[in-house]
């Protein structure tokens, strides 16, 4: 089954029934992706009198209290009030759609003087204008770094100064119109960059002309069997009043139903 989706001009296909998750879970315990030393995820049952929130300790239900810290814990979407006071600066108000034209591209993160690893503008703008695909202008894009280990699902990055984004490549993606940035790194900035956080700022434009619509994912994970190309994002969060949320974001490969352009990856 094909449904369609209009974009500037085209229609683009898609099968609704063969998605793609890009997310990695929330589960309790140690062996889940972490970063920023945040505390592991912990499901706690509640107890009230004589009730128990545990089928499995004899309850009627379970009934669970979740901890949960969005920024080091699992797969998150952030909007601009992760660097602003501005009380109604939350994803909730700020990610108003949730579908998206999105391009995927892998790119390998470059070694600095200073022994960081960054993904460069100019590695990502090259594969950015690269193909056929450079024909369409994405709403979203998604960066896969290289090498694309299983080990990311479960990396501890606390402490480890994990590959960032170059600033500039923050600031040509907000020129290019990109308004939903996924990668799979603990952030886009340094781990440690005494508050900077020139790429956070670059990407929306803060505060001088702040994109308010625009969000940044990270610690998705894209396995290597989806291959590089066009996809229609559906972009699920949950309705907090934060500055982010937990998120799954969902691929569906699009094909170019005028002019047969297919991405169609399994």
């Amino acid at each position: 089954m094909l449904a369609t989706y209009p974009h500037y001009g085209r229609s683009f296909s898609f099968n609704p029934q063969a998605p793609l998750d890009i997310s990695l879970p929330l589960a309790p315990g140690e062996g889940q992706v972490n970063c920023f030393w945040a505390e592991p995820v912990a499901f706690d049952v509640i107890r009230v009198g004589d009730f128990v929130g545990s089928v499995a300790a004899g309850g009627s239900t379970n009934y669970k209290r979740v901890h949960v810290t969005p920024h080091g814990n699992g797969t998150h979407t952030e909007c601009y009030g992760h660097i602003s006071a501005a009380p109604e600066a939350t994803l909730n108000r700020c990610l108003r759609r949730f579908l998206f034209v999105a391009r995927l591209v892998s790119v390998q993160p470059r070694p600095q003087p200073n022994g960081d690893e960054v993904v460069l503008l100019a590695d990502v703008r090259r594969e950015l204008e690269g193909g056929p695909e450079a024909a369409v202008r994405p709403e979203a894009l998604i960066l896969r770094t290289l090498p694309n280990h299983r080990a990311k699902r479960t990396r501890q990055y606390s402490g480890t100064n994990p590959t960032y984004l170059e600033p500039a490549l923050a600031e040509y993606l907000a020129q290019q119109h990109i308004e939903h940035l996924l990668l799979d790194l603990p952030s886009v900035d340094r781990e440690e960059d005494e508050g900077e956080l020139l790429a956070h700022h670059a990407f929306w434009q803060y505060p001088q002309a702040t994109r308010q619509q625009a969000t940044i994912t990270e610690l998705i994970f894209v396995p290597d069997a989806v291959e590089d190309g066009l996809y229609l994002l559906n972009l699920q969060i949950t309705s907090l009043e934060l500055d982010a949320s937990p998120s799954k974001p969902v691929l569906y490969a699009l094909g170019d139903v005028g002019a047969g352009l297919v991405s169609a990856r399994r």
